[in-house]
């Protein structure tokens, strides 16, 4: 044991050190998407799936730093390192990652908690064991008497460039190029990898002079006192807001954007970034820019959210995350710039974790069944402008002091004529972004100008997020519906005429109650939006059963709106799978839709993950079945694999197709469908045509038709709307252990909408 640790050792103790931080990182973070992809089948691919994990991981987060502070109270440094060493070698035995037995298919309700249960047998040990390591080892790093002890934040840093990394590497290296087995095989090598890294990490401490580490600390900590009780509430708040943000600004992109599981993966990255930059010894982006950055990125928003999602998706998708970037780099370097000594390092890491729970439960569990919509993203927004720290004296102290009636008279001028339906009430509407932009850019000015307390923006952020929600942007009367499975909006347009489902930007249904004359349609309701008779799915319908001369047995996977309940005939028999027992009693009430009510009374459809349950339907049945399981302009990908593919062909009668509906404004997924149809000795027939007809909400359609030959489509294969199309040899075909959304995008983006 040496007195005086040499140059050469303190730079083995630096690399060993980072390298074991970096490691454990990069394992923590990339097992969160390739664990969550496991689990996504389970409950028909719903972003919930997402929020429900990130809940899951910032609890046990937060347990893994707790435990790293209690582990470093022990006085002889030999214990700590045992007991880790253990526990991640109990942990390695538990891996490969699976679902653990018992829990292969979920309940009919409580999915959330259901959720939690199966990440916490399945992967609760090895992660809580990888949550503990980035407090521990730098604990352990400030007792090795390295000269940078005093100060080892900088290993956060390195800490969340391996998380960075690992996030962003998954859906452009891992995702497209392994299966998920070898992405599993992959994982739990490099667990072992960071075994063997921790236990070096060991030997270096217990290699270090005994005192090493009191005189580390003593370096920066003679006349530091212990943090105030005041200063870790506000820790936490700053950990909560910007974590709460993050699942948040996640859900608005996923519902009201654009839902593709390679978006959730992206504002968690920028969130990781923020942590890296921060905790820079030598920040790149100062803290005090991105204070003054901040309430324009609030007012940003406010903005954002005043447009809506359809302006410009590139632009809008760009905008909401480079707002929250600005935020949580606000937020965080407060954090930064607050931060303890070292001999309070663990406690300042348990605040953290603590605080980023509390933000997580807020948006991830306790808003989705407490509002109707995204509710928690104006809320968490708004909160923004109280993590700004105390400023200094306000400029024009005279005027400010008038702020306070000034800005209650502006709120109830923007907010009365709501109640109205009057020419004030118009003018409002029709200059809503205006409005609610000014409002939100005043927020900033406030900050920037006048250097105003945080309350007073706090408060103009609050009025401007009301006007938003008091002139809302969609064309008529909107009413809510929120479960697990998403924000479903009923949108009634003006004149009446037409009922619209909606979810986020994505029209799933519509229903026509009034003719263009303003008389109420009577009669069976005809079928419109994407299911019209001349339409992709009502030509494959009419031609299979033109085909057959009897009636049809139809299996539909999705409900949506019920529009298809009214495409069947008298003695058909058509059966209804759908997931979301919201959207089923969406589609019951008559004051939102009469399809069911007029077509299909008696409908009993059957409730869970279609992969699950149509799996227990018998074999050789169905003459169609229609794959319509669409949430916003996400698809649940395992309804749409070569395993899939074959479960359907099961069901199918001897002369049966399947027509899958693939429209999507993001993915092209018409060569997916073809290459899984392949994959099962099947051919498949391709339908896209433009309507025409979008403002009598007749929407273009794409539509795959695929059957184990010619003969069983009937005239539909001879017709020259519809093409046979072979798969592409350099496609590789989707499968269960196989998806490339990304591949997806690309050729969206390459090709264009068809």
């Amino acid at each position: 044991m040496t007195s005086e640790p040499s140059a050469s050792r303190n730079r083995l103790v630096l690399v060993v050190y980072t390298a074991a931080i970096f490691v454990s990182a990069l394992l923590l973070f990339s097992v969160q998407p390739l664990f969550t992809k496991m689990v996504l089948p389970r409950l028909g691919g719903s972003p919930a799936v997402w929020s429900v994990a990130m809940v899951f991981f910032q609890s046990l987060l937060l347990a893994g730093y707790a435990y790293a502070h209690l582990l470093m109270k022990l006085k002889r440094r030999v214990v700590p390192i045992a007991v880790h060493l253990v526990l991640l070698v109990v942990a390695l035995l538990t891996l490969p990652l699976s679902i653990r037995s018992g829990w292969g298919e979920p309940p009919t309700s409580g999915y959330a908690v259901w959720l939690l249960g199966l990440f916490a047998v399945s992967i609760g040990l090895p992660f809580f064991a990888l949550a503990a390591n980035n407090p521990l080892l730098q604990a352990w790093f400030v007792r090795t008497g390295h000269p940078s002890g005093p100060d080892p934040y900088f290993l956060y840093a390195s800490s969340n460039i391996g998380s960075f990394l690992a996030l962003l590497s998954y859906p452009v290296l891992l995702e497209p190029m392994f299966t998920l087995r070898t992405q599993n095989l992959i994982w739990t090598g490099g667990y072992g990898l960071l075994i063997l890294l921790i236990a070096g990490c060991g030997v270096l401490l217990l290699r270090s002079p005994a005192n090493a580490g009191v005189l580390n600390m003593q370096v920066d900590d003679a006349d530091a006192p212990a943090p105030s009780w005041g200063l870790r509430a506000r820790w936490i708040f700053l950990a909560a807001v910007p974590s709460g943000l993050l699942i948040a600004v996640t859900a608005h992109i996923s519902t009201d954007v654009a839902a593709a599981p390679l978006l959730w993966v992206l504002p968690l990255s920028l969130y990781l970034l923020t942590w890296v930059l921060v905790f820079q010894s030598r920040p790149l982006l100062p803290h005090k820019w991105m204070l003054l950055a901040q309430p324009l990125a609030i007012a940003g928003v406010v903005i954002l959210l005043a447009v809506g999602g359809e302006q410009n998706l590139l632009l809008t998708l760009g905008g909401h995350q480079l707002c929250f970037f600005i935020i949580a780099m606000a937020c965080h370097g407060e954090l930064a710039r607050t931060r303890p000594a070292a001999n309070y390092l663990t406690g300042f890491y348990v605040a953290l974790s603590f605080g980023g729970m509390v933000g997580g439960l807020f948006a991830g569990l306790i808003a989705p069944f407490t509002f109707s919509w995204i509710a928690e993203y104006p809320i968490l927004l708004a909160l923004a402008a109280l993590c700004r720290p105390p400023g200094g004296a306000e400029r024009l102290p005279r005027w400010s002091a008038w702020y306070w009636p000034f800005l209650a008279v502006l709120a109830v001028a923007l907010i009365a004529p709501s109640y109205s339906a009057g020419d004030i009430f118009n003018w409002f509407d029709d200059h809503r972004v205006w409005v609610i932009g000014a409002v939100g850019v005043l927020s900033a000015l406030l900050a920037l100008a006048l250097n105003a307390n945080r309350r007073k923006i706090f408060a103009t952020v609050v009025v401007a997020l009301v006007v938003l929600r008091a002139y809302p942007s969609d064309d008529g009367r909107v009413e809510t519906v929120r479960s697990f499975f998403g924000v479903h909006k009923i949108v009634v347009t003006p004149n009446g005429q037409y009922h619209v489902l909606m979810h986020g930007t994505t029209i799933h249904g519509a229903e026509k109650f009034k003719n263009d004359d303003g008389t109420p349609v009577t009669g069976r309701p005809e079928p419109i939006s994407y299911y019209h008779k001349d339409g992709g799915i009502g030509r494959a319908i009419t031609a299979i059963r033109e085909r057959k001369g009897a009636p049809l047995k139809v299996a539909v996977i999705g409900l949506g709106s019920g529009t298809l309940t009214c495409a069947s005939q008298p003695g058909e028999d058509w059966k209804f799978f759908e997931i979301d027992q919201s959207m089923v009693d969406t589609a019951r009430d008559p004051k939102y839709f009469t399809y069911i009510q007029n077509c299909e009374p008696n409908l009993k459809p059957v409730i869970g993950d279609a992969r699950l349950t149509f799996a227990k339907e018998p074999d050789g049945v169905y003459d169609l079945i229609i794959v319509d399981a669409y949430s916003s302009d996400a698809i649940p990908i395992h309804l749409a694999t070569e395993e899939a593919m074959a479960i359907y062909k099961e069901k199918l009668a001897p002369q049966g197709a399947v027509v899958m509906h693939v429209s999507n404004r993001h993915l092209e997924l018409a060569s997916v469908v073809v290459g899984i149809a392949d994959a099962n000795d099947m051919k498949s027939w391709v339908y896209s045509e433009d309507s025409g007809r979008d403002n009598e909400y007749i929407f273009s359609t794409s539509v795959v038709v695929s059957a184990r030959d010619e003969a069983d489509v009937g005239r539909l294969a001879s017709s020259d709307v519809w093409t046979e199309t072979d798969a592409n040899e350099k496609q590789r075909v989707w499968t269960d252990d196989y998806s490339n959304v990304l591949g997806a995008v690309y050729r969206r983006l390459r090709d264009g909408e068809q």
